[in-house]
């Protein structure tokens, strides 16, 4: 593997970071930092930005930052600091804006951490990019196109979330990256909801 790219790398050491530091503080940065539901007092606008970078245990930093360095390396190799930073950013947002409206529409009060979102965005333009690249999966290990990865963890994510058989994972708040990622791949390529991008403008997808 090559060595990871400046941005990939700073998410990377940030979320670490920021987990030691809570720790250090008994859980109290997470407090300020998680997202709450809008209805709650304890919900703060920076939030929609400061979730992404707070993850509850090792094990789920872990993972998110093994995703980052598959997929997020990758596209911004791709794609470039800049525009690899505004996908993620969108990603991000994404997965908060859907976490808060369904979390208002359920009544739902639980707060969330974790750059799942902007993974799971990562993962639908890794997809979409490289439809045919063979990756290899840590449970179960064997091998699987990219493009068929996407599909199945969109279609579980989408199940258990209407299901509602796993409490405290944020299944719509990925779904919600997922649909972040294509609309900027959408946005960026001139194609609808949005419209035509201008001659020499750039757009790969």
């Amino acid at each position: 593997m090559p060595p990871l790219p400046p941005i990939t790398q700073a998410i990377i050491l940030i979320n670490v970071a920021l987990f030691c530091i809570d720790i250090a503080l008994g859980g109290m940065l997470t407090w300020w930092m998680e997202l709450w539901p809008v209805t709650s007092p304890n919900f703060m606008p920076w939030q929609v930005v400061s979730y992404a970078f707070m993850h509850g245990s090792i094990t789920h930093l872990l993972l998110n930052m093994l995703g980052l360095w598959m997929f997020g390396g990758e596209m911004e190799r791709l794609w470039g600091p800049k525009r690899y930073l505004q996908f993620y950013a969108a990603g991000a947002l994404a997965a908060a804006a859907c976490q808060l409206i369904i979390s208002m529409v359920a009544g739902w009060g639980n707060p969330m951490v974790g750059a799942s979102g902007a993974l799971f965005a990562l993962l639908m333009a890794f997809g979409m990019t490289f439809p045919d690249r063979t990756i290899l999966l840590l449970i179960p290990p064997i091998p699987i196109k990219a493009k068929y990865l996407v599909m199945i963890y969109g279609a579980f994510e989408l199940y258990q979330g209407v299901a509602g058989t796993q409490s405290g994972v944020a299944h719509f708040a990925h779904l919600g990256g997922m649909l972040g990622g294509w609309l900027m791949l959408r946005y960026w390529a001139g194609k609808p909801p949005f419209p035509p991008r201008k001659l020499g403008s750039r757009g790969r997808f």
